[in-house]
């Protein structure tokens, strides 16, 4: 039996409601919305071309203070907008057993996007960060299992300077969002 998200349909709210009621990191999130461009015509038609289906839903796990959700969330509502496929936020700290059945590595990384079926069956997830951006965070895991070792958290420090490195300054790296988003929902 796979996961299902059936008790959290229509308990989220609007992406919209999420920005209005954004109380950090709000001008930076919209900044990257603005900034959101499409990677390809061939991307915006595809998305475009799931306006077709009614039978996706979209559920995204996710919080404001969270560099990640700043970061990869504008190019998930941008990619979706164009979609019709009805989607709902569930804050974090709302729906902890909802986050509980979609750790990343075993812990609570956000964001985490989940399409499902009307029936709430998951179809597949994305997140927290594209699979180029996570490679790091992947490695620093398997190497070091042990949180109370003495170098932890200077290694940790290291490695999410490497990942800031990899999402770069500017908004490029949106469209490694789209690709993954694409692939994904290619996938069902």
């Amino acid at each position: 039996m796979g996961k299902s998200v059936a008790d959290k349909l229509g308990k989220g709210i609007s992406p919209q409601q999420f920005v209005d009621g954004m109380t950090k990191n709000k001008e930076a999130f919209i900044d990257w919305m603005e900034k959101f461009s499409w990677p390809s015509g061939e991307d915006r038609d595809f998305f475009e071309s799931l306006n077709n289906r009614d039978d996706i839903r979209c559920l995204i796990l996710m919080a404001d203070w969270c560099g990640d959700v700043v970061r990869n969330i504008p190019a998930v509502f941008g990619a979706l907008e164009v979609s019709g496929i009805p989607t709902e936020v569930l804050i974090m700290e709302e729906h902890l057993d909802t986050m509980d059945q979609f750790l990343t590595m075993g812990g609570r990384s956000i964001p985490i996007v989940i399409f499902a079926d009307t029936g709430g069956a998951v179809l597949g997830q994305w997140g927290p960060r594209p699979a180029y951006i996570q490679e790091p965070m992947v490695a620093f895991k398997q190497a070091n299992p042990d949180r109370e070792a003495p170098d932890y958290q200077e290694k940790l420090a290291e490695t999410r300077q490497e990942i800031m490195k990899r999402y770069g300054e500017g908004p490029g790296y949106q469209a490694l969002v789209v690709k993954e988003l694409r692939e994904l929902l290619e996938s069902f």
